[in-house]
């Protein structure tokens, strides 16, 4: 997935960096952030330079590193004004003696003292061997940590430095990165609101090894439920292709054919109807009522129109089939159609070719199926499919709005701007 240029502009980012192997991950981490707009300054323990000196660091971030032996009270190169201007604070790696000290409120080092005068959330990906990360001693220290305004992310079972393999290898550069973007651009309106994207197109077998399906990469459901994670909702993808660097945490469902995904879909909205994950908004008015916010439903899967009348069992052999072959189909169903959609805001997804037509095609579809609003896309031809970019004509009962073309990350940001207000 292309990650935008701007999607962290103007956020300001502090990363602590500790004295574990996985500190060369953290290059990377600084290399994201960067790549995304953000600004970052690095701030390391002692022990981290014997891994990686600060001029690495320097170059990537350009900006001078903070330690124990450079910080001044004659500017603002100190713990406290580093903190200050910092939106959010990421320690990677964590290695399992600072994750003590935190604990703990030791600030014997220029990382811990930054820990201990940063007020905001922190994020913090622990780094150990399977025996540390595991002792009940650092298991209780992290627990402390996650009431006291931390976000733990959790360790990978692998082959560690030591040779062992086993549970204890921090979080990969692109899982810190997605939680550091859903920590800075979280939003109200969407935050614990459940939403469920479809995406792909649904592969209708004709045997066992023949299916009819479309070329529909996935790609703009993944960007949107990655849109939406970023934003805090409680998203759910349910999808036959994904994009391969989505949301470690993220929901997802991989399904097939059009049966499983409205199986799926069904049990989903039902699930978001009751307000299950969703927290509570206040809302007033004579008096004070809770409910729960209102949930959301992108169609955005390319469900097949027609789909064979008798699936074959095993392979169809073509000395049995013969020089024609006439594949009998039916008409599929049409989920949208099908959706009980009370209570739930509906935006459905439309592909054309036909550019004189396509408003009109798609202002149908927003009344046939009773939808709030349809995101219409005109292709060009089959290439169009599976492209990194984007063009949506955002159709509503009330106006048309043009999503002009961008990564689709970007274009699903737009988006959300726009379904907010349905």
């Amino acid at each position: 997935m292309v990650i935008p240029t701007d999607l962290l502009k103007d956020k300001k980012i502090l990363l602590g960096v500790t004295g574990s192997i996985a500190i060369y991950k953290s290059l990377e981490l600084v290399r994201l952030f960067v790549k995304a707009g953000a600004e970052v300054k690095v701030v390391m323990s002692e022990s981290a330079k014997k891994f990686i000196t600060p001029l690495t660091f320097e170059t990537l971030s350009s900006n001078q590193v903070l330690d124990d032996t450079n910080e001044s009270w004659a500017n603002s190169h100190n713990h406290i004004k580093i903190t200050q201007w910092a939106d959010l604070f990421v320690i990677a790696p964590a290695t399992a003696n600072t994750i003590a000290k935190l604990a703990n409120a030791i600030a014997d080092n220029i990382l811990l003292q930054c820990a201990l005068a940063y007020p905001h959330l922190k994020i913090l990906a622990p780094s150990a061997n399977t025996n540390m990360i595991k002792n009940p001693i650092t298991q209780a220290n992290l627990k402390m940590l996650a009431i006291a305004n931390y976000e733990i992310l959790g360790t990978q079972t692998k082959e560690l430095a030591c040779k062992t393999t086993g549970d204890g290898a921090m979080a990969e550069p692109l899982d810190i990165f997605y939680k550091a973007a859903k920590a800075l651009l979280h939003e109200e309106f969407w935050e614990s609101r459940m939403v469920i994207v479809t995406g792909g197109g649904t592969i209708e077998k004709i045997d066992e090894v023949r299916y009819i399906s479309n070329f529909s990469s996935g790609k703009m459901a993944s960007s949107l439920a990655t849109a939406l994670y970023c934003k805090g909702a409680d998203v759910n993808l349910i999808a036959t292709r994904f994009e391969s660097d989505l949301p470690k945490e993220m929901h997802k469902i991989e399904v097939e054919n059009t049966q499983e995904m409205l199986e799926y879909l069904v049990d989903s909205i039902r699930i978001a109807k009751k307000g299950k994950l969703s927290k509570p908004t206040l809302m007033r008015d004579e008096h004070i009522h809770l409910i729960q916010k209102k949930p959301y439903l992108f169609m955005a899967a390319a469900v097949s129109d027609y789909t064979p009348e008798f699936v074959q069992s095993g392979k169809l052999k073509k000395e049995m089939l013969g020089e024609n072959w006439e594949l009998k189909m039916k008409k599929n169903r049409d989920i949208l159609s099908t959706l009980d959609k009370d209570g739930i805001v509906t935006i459905g997804f439309k592909a054309e070719m036909d550019i004189e037509n396509a408003v009109a095609n798609a202002s149908k579809m927003l009344e046939n199926k009773k939808l709030d609003a349809v995101c219409l896309n005109i292709l060009k031809d089959s290439s169009s499919f599976g492209s990194d970019t984007n063009t949506i004509e955002f159709i509503s009962k009330e106006k048309q709005e043009s999503i002009p073309q961008a990564d689709k990350l970007s274009v699903a940001f737009e988006i959300l701007k726009y379904a907010k207000n349905l």
